[in-house]
């Protein structure tokens, strides 16, 4: 009697369905850490306008409302800075203390009549456009009526002023020349671009405005919604490889 032994048979579980998903996995994770790295270095913009001030004897506030809102008492301090920024909270201020008594010294109190002191800085040549020379920084003290406005208030000793459609200031005393609220590139160059400063509460019925400061980050780092979408694909591709292996 002959016996035959007989190995118990293998079962071989082809990994090409494996390396499938596995594959489309990785693919897609190097995808998203691109993405991830290109937000990381990505540089935020900035935009090139006139920003509206408000001094309380020592310090700068940035405005609220837009100028032709805001009608200031008797003996108010109120700044406009010309300069390149992303939003509001990134803004120069005036680079002169809003001293009242400083700036209306010559200008007597007169009845019928409110003083509004008033501090005018154009900025610095690295923010002025190509081919433009930014004038003094001045200060003027405006004698106006009792209800005009911190637009009219300028306007008294800063003229021409000049406007765009959204009435958005866009020039005092003839500075700048042209552009109005430009976008300028974000890597340093301060180069013209194109689009305006977006959803600021001083922009809404007049002269400066400024991109609304973010929520997130503002240094142009990856958003906290991205962040979280890669961390899902990775618990995704970590449970996706689990099941594959008890399948084996």
């Amino acid at each position: 009697m002959t016996r035959t032994s007989s190995a118990p048979a293998v079962t071989r579980i082809s990994s090409a369905p494996l390396r499938r998903p596995v594959t489309a996995l990785l693919a897609v994770l190097l995808a998203a850490s691109g993405i991830l790295l290109g937000a990381g270095g990505a540089q935020a913009a900035g935009y090139r306008y006139w920003s509206f001030w408000e001094g309380d004897g020592k310090s700068w506030a940035y405005a609220t409302q837009g100028p032709s809102l805001v009608r200031p008492d008797d003996g108010t301090v109120q700044g406009f800075r010309f300069a390149v920024s992303e939003d509001s909270a990134d803004a120069d201020r005036p680079r002169h203390a809003p001293d009242f008594g400083a700036i209306c010294a010559d200008t007597p109190a007169k009845g019928g009549a409110k003083r509004v002191a008033l501090v005018i800085d154009p900025g610095t040549a690295e923010d002025a456009p190509a081919g433009e020379k930014p004038p003094a920084l001045r200060t003027a003290c405006a004698q106006v009526a009792p209800d005009a406005s911190s637009a009219e208030a300028l306007a008294s000793v800063a003229k021409p002023l000049r406007y765009d459609s959204s009435a958005m200031i866009c020039a005092i005393s003839g500075y700048p020349k042209s552009g109005c609220g430009e976008q300028v590139s974000g890597d340093g160059s301060k180069k013209d671009g194109s689009g305006k400063p977006t959803d600021d509460a001083s922009a809404s019925a007049s002269a400066s405005s400024a991109p609304a400061a973010d929520d997130g980050d503002s240094g142009g780092g990856p958003s906290a919604g991205l962040l979280l979408g890669i961390g899902a694909v990775l618990l995704l591709g970590v449970a996706a490889v689990f099941q594959a292996r008890r399948r084996r």
